[in-house]
């Protein structure tokens, strides 16, 4: 478990990452940057919460994160979730954090729901089978790898077996946000106009062939998040 200073020092070297995209955000404000940037503050968020202890003491364990800034989720009757997301991956060997790569998630469901809701997310991926999903171009939560919600609590503690582990923070009617049956693709366009040419996961996120110095707050964010406890 972590102590207080190195509480202390990960959630400064959090907020210095926050402070820098600031200057970023001034020349960069692309879609893709703008979801850059945004990310940045959704893993702050998650590091403060006292509520996802379990998160702030595991994330070092993954193999790579997901994180979306907005599912929005919408229906009555049939509903329906969506939204943007981005992969920041753990080099094998240097433990170096390298991306972000860019995808799409949606999903549809059916039943009974009323208003709209707005959740922001991060993903553990913790397993191979779950990493190399995510080098694929395509492939739904649930079915072709596992996926659990995560823990939430002050003192969460869980063995957890499961190739993703989610966590939402919610605002609106909904409660949480289940994952399940999202499909998750790789946005290809978007990878193409952060990197300047034509690239696949593999390429920015094993290869590390390609880079964007606008994404160095991000990595800086989640390589002090992912300070062993």
């Amino acid at each position: 478990m972590k102590t207080i200073m190195q509480k202390l020092t990960t959630a400064t070297a959090i907020g210095a990452a926050v402070l820098g995209f600031a200057t970023t955000s001034a020349y960069a404000q692309n879609d893709q940057q703008v979801l850059v940037n945004q990310s940045v503050t959704t893993v702050s968020n998650f590091m403060r919460d006292p509520e996802m202890t379990w998160l702030q003491q595991n994330i070092g364990r993954a193999k790579a994160v997901l994180i979306s800034p907005e599912i929005v989720k919408a229906g009555f009757i049939v509903g329906g979730s969506g939204g943007r997301g981005l992969l920041v991956a753990k080099e094998t060997g240097s433990g170096k954090w390298v991306g972000p790569a860019f995808y799409t998630l949606a999903t549809a469901s059916v039943g009974f729901q009323a208003g709209i809701s707005s959740s922001e997310t991060i993903t553990l991926v913790m397993t191979d089978k779950g990493m190399n999903s995510l080098l694929s171009n395509s492939f739904k939560l649930g079915a072709d790898v596992s996926i659990a919600v995560g823990p939430v609590g002050s003192g969460a503690k869980s063995d957890i077996l499961a190739d993703l582990i989610a966590f939402s923070r919610s605002k609106g009617v909904y409660g949480g946000l289940n994952l399940d049956g999202t499909i998750v693709t790789t946005n290809d366009d978007w990878n193409k106009a952060y990197f300047g040419k034509p690239v696949l996961p593999p390429d920015i996120l094993v290869r590390a062939s390609v880079s964007n110095k606008d994404a160095a707050a991000l990595l800086s964010a989640i390589a002090a998040a992912a300070v062993a406890p």
